[in-house]
C-alpha cells in the first residue's frame, strides 16, 4: 500500500491498467456506493454491446479487438431465448448462437462480460427474444406474476448459468462475467400496467435470479424498485442525473444509445459525436462507474429475426462499429480519446471526495480530491446556445456550448466533448459484377398465386395471421372468390377492393394480377388500403398474401397484438358496396417455395428450377438463382437490392434476412446540417429523406465459398434482378478539421506540470485503412475554413502554403500528421482570427 500511495503521489491521477482476474483464479466480486469492487479494489468499466447472434463467429475476435482498441475493458451481450430454446427443452448453441464460444473470444482478448440473461430482452429483436411457442403454452401470459412463464423463464435463467458454471465463466469461477442481467425495461409503466402482479413478478425475479448463486452482482435495467442486493440501472440517451434506488448501489449506465434504431421507409436518426461524448462525460462528473455503449456492433439481423416490427435487417442503432465491422469516425475515434482521460483519472474518481461549484447560471465544475493530492475537475457548460468563457481557480477557460472539459489536474484541459480533433472516414460502396465468372444460366420459379396444393383450412371471415403461423413464415394467403353480373359498375365510378388489416402487409391480386400493395410502418403496423379494380363479369378471384414483417418486440402485452385482414369489401358497385368478411376464405400457410426450401444448397438441383436464358423482370412472386462469384479483395461486403421490390435473400443457405429498399418520405424531418448541441432525441439530425432505408444488406465473408457460389432471392412484389450487385464497402478518403484552441496533450507522455500557457500545438492526424496510402490532398486550408467533409470551403483568411504543407507531410504516406504551428505556414496573415485546419485527403 505505500508503493502504491507513492505512485498515487507522483501523478494527480494514474492511468490503471484494467486485467482480468488470473483464469483460474477466483475474484471476489462486490460493490459499494461507489463503484464495482473486483478482488478488493474498485473499478471503472467502459464496456460496449456486441450481440453475438448479430454478426458471425469469424466476426467475433475483429470486433472484440476493435472494441478494446477503443478503450472498452468490457463487452455487454443479452441472451437471446428463442435463437437457443427452438422448442420446450430443445436448445441450440451453434453457429452464431455459440453464446460459450463467444464469451470465450471474450476472456481471450483480455475483457470482462456483462451478461443480460434476460430472457426477454427486447433489443429490437423478434419478439423480444421470447419464444413464439411459449404464447401457446395454455395458460400463460409473458412478464407477469403467471406461473406458465415464470416456469419457463426460470428453466432458461438455471440452463444458461449452469452453461456458464460450466466452463468457469463467472467471475468467482475465474472467468471473466462480472455481473448478470435479469428481466429488462420493466419497472415503471409496465410494472404498474400489470399492478400487484407486476410488482410481484419483478420480486420474483430478482429472488430468482439471486437464487442461481452466480457469485457476481445481478442488475435489473430500469427497475427502480429492485431490491437489495440487485442493482438498479439507468438506460437512455443521458444517465447523469440518475441516481440508484439505495444510497448502498453504485450508480450504472447499461444502455447508452448512441443513436436510435431505423425502420423501413422512415429516415435515419445520427446523434453526433459531441453529444455523446458530452453524456458519457457528464456521467462520469456525476459519479457514474460502469457505462455501457448500446449498441457498439450494429450487426445485422440475419433472417427473420428483426423486431419492431418494421425494423430495418441493419441493426446499425448508430454503433461506433457498423454491421460491416468497419469503425464510425469520428465518433468512436472521439471517444477512445475521452475514454484514455476518464480512466487516467479512475484512482482519484473512485477514492476522491467530491465538491460542486457553480460557475455561472449554466456552467459548473465537480471536483474529485484524494488523499495523495490528486484533483481532477470536470468543467461543464449545459448551455445549448451559448459559448462561456468561465473562472476556476484563477484561471479562464473556454466552454463551448454543451460541452465538458476534462481538467485531470485541475488546471490542464486535455479533452472537450465538443472539440472533435478525430478524422472522418467517408466510405463508399463499390460495386462488383454479380454473376460467376463461368455464368450459368439464371434459374426461376413462379410461385402459384393463391392455394398452392391443397389448402390447409377454410373458415368463414378471417383468422389472426399470427396466430396461424407462429412465425414460422412471414406469410399466410386468404383466397376467396365472387361474383358479379354485368351492370356491377356505377355510371363514372369505378369498383375499389378496400382493405383493413391489423398489420403488417399484403399483396393483393385479383383474378391471378398483383393490383396493389400496402403496409403500416414502424409507428402503426394496422392500415386501410382502397385499390381500384377491373371486375370480369362471372366469378372473380380474390387472393390475399398477408405478411409480418418482425413481430412485435416490446410493450404491455404484446404477445396479444395481432396481424392480418379485419374488414374487405369492394365499394362503387351499382348495387352498393359488397362485404367479402364474411364469405368463406381458404387459407395457406408459407410459400411453396419455403415448403421445398429452395433456399438449401441441397435444392440446387431441384428440377422447379427452371433455367432461364434472361430472368423475368418485374414478375411478383417469383424465386431467383444465380452462381455469383467472391467479391475481390477482404473488404466487407454488401449486397445490393435497390432494383428489388421487397423478399428475402439466401446466399448458400445463409439466410441474409428480409430486404426493401422502401423509400423514406422527401419531408420527413430530415436537415442539411445537424446541431450536436441541446438534448438528443429520435427525431433529431435524421439523415435519407427521400432515400431508400435500407439499400445494402450484410453478407459476410464467410458465407462465400472460393468458387460454386449461389444466391437465392425471393421477390414479392417484382423486380429487376440483372441489377443486383455486391459490393465492397471501402474507405474512400479521409478529412479532419481542427482549431489551436482544441487540447493537445498526450495522455501516454502527459506531464502535470504543463500549464494551459504551454501546451503543444493542436495537430491534424489523417490515416488510411492498412494497405492504402494518402494519394492526393483534395483540399487543405490553414485559416478559418468552414463547411463539412467533402464540402469544406476556404474563408476570409486561408495560407497559401496550405495545400503544399498538408502534401509534403502526406502524400503517398498511409498516415500523417500536420501541426497547426508548422513553419510551413509562415507568418501570421490573420492576427486575431483563431487559426484552423481542414484537410480532405483520398486515400488509395
Amino acid at each position: 500500500m505505500a508503493a502504491a500511495a507513492a505512485s498515487f503521489a507522483a501523478l494527480p491521477c494514474l492511468l490503471l491498467v484494467l486485467l482480468l482476474p488470473s483464469l483460474g483464479a477466483a475474484a471476489n466480486v462486490t460493490y459499494d456506493h461507489r463503484s464495482l469492487i473486483i478482488d478488493g479494489r474498485r473499478r471503472l468499466v467502459i464496456s460496449t454491446s456486441i450481440h453475438y447472434p448479430r454478426s458471425v463467429p469469424e466476426m467475433w475476435p475483429k470486433l472484440v479487438a476493435e472494441a478494446k482498441d477503443g478503450g472498452a475493458d468490457c463487452i455487454e451481450t443479452y441472451v437471446f431465448w428463442n435463437g437457443h430454446e427452438i422448442a420446450p427443452g430443445q436448445y441450440y448453441f451453434e453457429d452464431r448462437f455459440d453464446l460459450v464460444r463467444f464469451v470465450k473470444v471474450v476472456r481471450d482478448a483480455g475483457l470482462l462480460l456483462i451478461l443480460r440473461i434476460g430472457p426477454f430482452v427486447a433489443a429490437e429483436w423478434n419478439f423480444g427474444g421470447v419464444p413464439v411457442w411459449l404464447h401457446y403454452v395454455p395458460g400463460t401470459v409473458f412478464r407477469t406474476n403467471n406461473e406458465p412463464f415464470k416456469s419457463h423463464m426460470q428453466s432458461f435463467t438455471t440452463y444458461i448459468v449452469n452453461m456458464m458454471k460450466k466452463e468457469q465463466l463467472f467471475a468467482s469461477q475465474g472467468g471473466n462475467i462480472i455481473l448478470a442481467q435479469i428481466e429488462n425495461e420493466y419497472g415503471g409503466y409496465l410494472e404498474e400496467y400489470y399492478g400487484t402482479a407486476g410488482k410481484a413478478y419483478a420480486m420474483w425475479a430478482a429472488s430468482m435470479a439471486l437464487a442461481q448463486n452466480t457469485g457476481v452482482p445481478w442488475i435489473m435495467c430500469q427497475q427502480p424498485d429492485a431490491p437489495d442486493p440487485v442493482i438498479n440501472t439507468c438506460n437512455s440517451f443521458y444517465c447523469d442525473g440518475f441516481q440508484p434506488n439505495s444510497p448502498t448501489k453504485p450508480k450504472f449506465w447499461t444502455e447508452n444509445w448512441p443513436g436510435w434504431f431505423q425502420t423501413f421507409g422512415e429516415s435515419n436518426p445520427h446523434r453526433p459525436p459531441e453529444d455523446v461524448a458530452f453524456a458519457v462525460a457528464r456521467f462520469f462528473e456525476k459519479g457514474g462507474s460502469v457505462q455501457n455503449y448500446y449498441v457498439y456492433h450494429g450487426g445485422t439481423n440475419f433472417g427473420r429475426t428483426t423486431g419492431g416490427p418494421f425494423i430495418t435487417t441493419s441493426y446499425d442503432y448508430d454503433a461506433p462499429i457498423d454491421e460491416y465491422g468497419l469503425r464510425r469516425f469520428p465518433k468512436w475515434a472521439h471517444l477512445k480519446e475521452l475514454h484514455k482521460f476518464i480512466k487516467l483519472c479512475e484512482h482519484t474518481l473512485l477514492y476522491g471526495n467530491t465538491s460542486f461549484l457553480s460557475l455561472g447560471p449554466k456552467q459548473e465544475a465537480d471536483i474529485y480530491t484524494d488523499r495523495s493530492g490528486g484533483c481532477v475537475a470536470f468543467l461543464a457548460n449545459i448551455d445549448s446556445d451559448k459559448d462561456k468563457v468561465v473562472t476556476f481557480r484563477n484561471r479562464q477557460y473556454d466552454l463551448p456550448a454543451w460541452s465538458v472539459s476534462i481538467l485531470p489536474d485541475c488546471k490542464n484541459v486535455v479533452f472537450n466533448t465538443a472539440k472533435v480533433q478525430s478524422q472522418t472516414s467517408m466510405v463508399v460502396m463499390v460495386p462488383e459484377s454479380l454473376r460467376a465468372s463461368k455464368p450459368e444460366p439464371w434459374s426461376i420459379f413462379r410461385e402459384t398465386t393463391g392455394i398452392w396444393g391443397k389448402n390447409d383450412f377454410i373458415r368463414n371471415g378471417f383468422v389472426d395471421h399470427i396466430n396461424t403461423t407462429k412465425d414460422t413464415t412471414d406469410y399466410l394467403w386468404y383466397t376467396t372468390s365472387f361474383s358479379v353480373n354485368g351492370s356491377y359498375s356505377s355510371k363514372g365510378s369505378r369498383a375499389v377492393l378496400n382493405i383493413d388489416s391489423k398489420g403488417h402487409g399484403v399483396h393483393a391480386f385479383l383474378n391471378n394480377e398483383l393490383i396493389g400493395s400496402a403496409y403500416g410502418n414502424g409507428s402503426k403496423s394496422s392500415f386501410t388500403v382502397g385499390l381500384p379494380i377491373n371486375l370480369r363479369t362471372g366469378k372473380n378471384d380474390l387472393a390475399l398474401l398477408s405478411m409480418t414483417i418482425g413481430l412485435q418486440n416490446a410493450g404491455p402485452s404484446y404477445e396479444w397484438i395481432g396481424a392480418g385482414f379485419t374488414n374487405v369489401n369492394i365499394s362503387g358497385l351499382k348495387n352498393g358496396a359488397v362485404d367479402l368478411s364474411s364469405n368463406n376464405w381458404a387459407h395457406k400457410i408459407g410459400l411453396e417455395g419455403e415448403y421445398y426450401s429452395l433456399f438449401k444448397p441441397d435444392q440446387r438441383s431441384n428440377k422447379r428450377w427452371i433455367p432461364q436464358s434472361e430472368p423475368p423482370k418485374k414478375q411478383p412472386l417469383t424465386w431467383y438463382k444465380v452462381n455469383v462469384d467472391v467479391p475481390q479483395g477482404d473488404d466487407p461486403v454488401g449486397i445490393d437490392m435497390q432494383s428489388m421490390g421487397k423478399g428475402l435473400a439466401w446466399l448458400n443457405g445463409n439466410a441474409i434476412g428480409r430486404y426493401w429498399p422502401r423509400t423514406s418520405s422527401t419531408d420527413d424531418r430530415c436537415t442539411p446540417s445537424c446541431n450536436y448541441r441541446g438534448t438528443f432525441d429520435p427525431n433529431k439530425c435524421r439523415t435519407g429523406c427521400g432515400q431508400p432505408t435500407q439499400r445494402w444488406y450484410h453478407v459476410p465473408r464467410s458465407w462465400f465459398h472460393p468458387s460454386g457460389n449461389t444466391l437465392v432471392v425471393f421477390e414479392e412484389k417484382g423486380g429487376d434482378p440483372t441489377k443486383i450487385t455486391f459490393s465492397r464497402r471501402v474507405v474512400s478518403s479521409v478529412c479532419s478539421f481542427v482549431s489551436e484552441h482544441y487540447p493537445s496533450i498526450d495522455v501516454e507522455s502527459w506531464d502535470k506540470s504543463t500549464t494551459n500557457d504551454a501546451t503543444t500545438a493542436a495537430k491534424v492526424q489523417l490515416s488510411c485503412p492498412k494497405g492504402k496510402n494518402i494519394s492526393s490532398v483534395k483540399f487543405a486550408s490553414f485559416g478559418n475554413p468552414s463547411g463539412t467533409c467533402r464540402s469544406y470551403q476556404k474563408g476570409s483568411c486561408h495560407h497559401p502554403n496550405s495545400l503544399s504543407v498538408v502534401e509534403k507531410a502526406c502524400l503517398n504516406t498511409n498516415s500523417c500528421t500536420v501541426s497547426l504551428s508548422d513553419g510551413g505556414f509562415g507568418n501570421d496573415l490573420c492576427p486575431g482570427v483563431t487559426k484552423t485546419l481542414a484537410v480532405e485527403a483520398d486515400c488509395s
